[in-house]
């Protein structure tokens, strides 16, 4: 009886999410052909802070005193599921886009809606070519103020763990002199598995921790910059995943 009482109340957080996803998308997209989407930046928020609550999420945001509002920065995440973009964009207290894979930006529409809301395709293949234009564009978003949401694992959990963290994202944010901000998504694993499709009602916390500078760091410094990321990422989702 539990295990029918999951299902259909899955089922049940599926629609109505999805539900109006469908619904606001379009106006979104209608609104994205005649508006830069930052003239509406807090429908999209509030879209996001829906899909969060239809899917069964209570979205909670800690602050570290270190946390600096002020300043453009790259968002470093750990990956959990579908939903860590919408849960990141209603809870982060500044104009932030992602990077995001090139492949995605092929979808019919969605790409579309993604290229025009500001987010940079990461190529699948890394030529110097493309790393070259990924380099150009994160600048270009950097210099107009919009903060960038990174995925360093590069992949989702499968465990709830922290995977390893790729280079790029810090090799690219040490050249630029971009901050860094290391932020822990807790609670995510439990509402969605990657690999499964029950959602669960949880409350999903984002702590926003200390914004780390980079400007003044050389390539010798990022992999002492990655594991102090790593570090801070880490503390609070292995915490939660302990027995208790």
């Amino acid at each position: 009886m539990k295990r029918l009482w999951e299902i259909l109340r899955s089922a049940f957080l599926w629609g109505m999410s999805w539900l109006h996803f469908l619904i606001v998308v379009p106006v979104l997209i209608a609104l994205a052909v005649v508006l830069d989407p930052r003239k509406h930046d807090y429908l999209q928020r509030g879209l996001c802070r829906r899909i969060a609550f239809f899917s069964g999420a209570k979205v909670v945001v800690k602050e570290s005193p270190g946390f600096d509002r002020t300043r453009t920065s790259f968002f470093m995440v750990n990956h959990v599921n579908l939903f860590d973009p919408f849960i990141l964009y209603c809870a982060i207290p500044q104009l932030v886009r992602g990077w995001e894979l090139e492949s995605h930006f092929r979808i019919p529409i969605y790409g579309w809606l993604m290229k025009r809301f500001g987010n940079v395709p990461v190529p699948s293949v890394r030529s110097p070519r493309d790393l070259k234009r990924l380099w150009r564009l994160t600048q270009e978003a950097i210099n107009s103020g919009v903060s960038l949401i990174v995925f360093p694992e590069a992949k989702r959990t499968r465990d709830g763990h922290i995977n390893d963290f790729e280079e790029g994202g810090f090799r690219l944010a040490q050249q630029l002199g971009v901050p860094i901000v290391p932020a822990s998504l807790v609670g995510s694993f439990h509402h969605l598995r990657t690999g499964h499709w029950l959602l669960r009602p949880a409350t999903i916390t984002v702590y926003l921790h200390d914004t780390i500078e980079t400007k003044g760091l050389t390539k010798d410094d990022i992999p002492t910059l990655k594991q102090r990321v790593r570090d801070a990422i880490a503390s609070p989702v292995e915490q939660s995943l302990a027995p208790k």
